[in-house]
């Protein structure tokens, strides 16, 4: 059976989780902490499987006490995972800087739903409410792409390609055989991640 400590100042809400593992057979609740300061001092001793944390806490924050906690020495085998009604930007990144594994907010996770995301945690994952995991995706989507490292030769062939020239008219250009303008061709198109001529050429077009 896998244990569990819970951060949370909300009584309510720490009644409502006690409820939930305790009709677990997976999961035992060992401890429950209504601040940060409080599961600082004594979480390094219980030492639970998985800790679900939330943020807005009274002094210390969620976000701080992972920080702290993680920065233990020797590391704490602890996973963590933010269990909030927050979903700003700046906050799911900010948890998962500090060490957080996953990050499920209150009004979409069922007591079902979280005994899951534990499961998914301690399995290697990382779970998310489905909202929250689009935003990191769609952040890194927005990302500059690096910009890619092309030797002499192949940035010669890439101008040969933005002049519309044929392969053919490219080697003989550059005085090489068709099947190596092929593969050069191949090693441009692998390290700028496209698939076509127009696409190489805009690539190299929009780099800084």
């Amino acid at each position: 059976m896998w244990t569990v400590s819970l951060v949370e100042d909300d009584d309510d809400y720490r009644e409502l989780l006690r409820r939930v593992f305790r009709s677990s057979k997976q999961f035992r609740l060992i401890s429950a902490y209504a601040t940060g300061e409080e599961a600082l001092r004594r979480l390094p001793k219980e030492k639970p499987a998985v800790a679900l944390v939330d943020i807005k806490l009274p002094r210390m924050d969620g976000i701080e006490c992972v920080h702290r906690l993680r920065a233990i020495v020797p590391t704490l085998a602890t996973q963590f995972i933010m269990l909030t009604g927050h979903e700003d930007n700046n906050l799911i990144f900010e948890s998962l800087k500090a060490g957080a594994r996953g990050y499920l907010l209150k009004g979409n996770t069922t007591g079902k739903k979280l005994c899951a995301a534990i499961k998914e945690l301690i399995g290697g994952g990382a779970p998310m409410t489905s909202s929250i995991a689009r935003k990191v995706i769609a952040y890194f989507e927005d990302q500059p792409r690096p910009k890619a490292s092309l030797s002499i030769k192949e940035q010669d062939l890439l101008q040969h390609l933005a002049h519309g020239l044929l392969y053919k008219e490219i080697a003989d250009e550059l005085s090489v055989s068709l099947d190596t303008v092929r593969k050069r061709v191949g090693a441009v198109y692998l390290k700028l991640d496209v698939h076509s001529r127009s696409d190489a050429v805009r690539v190299i077009q929009n780099s800084p």
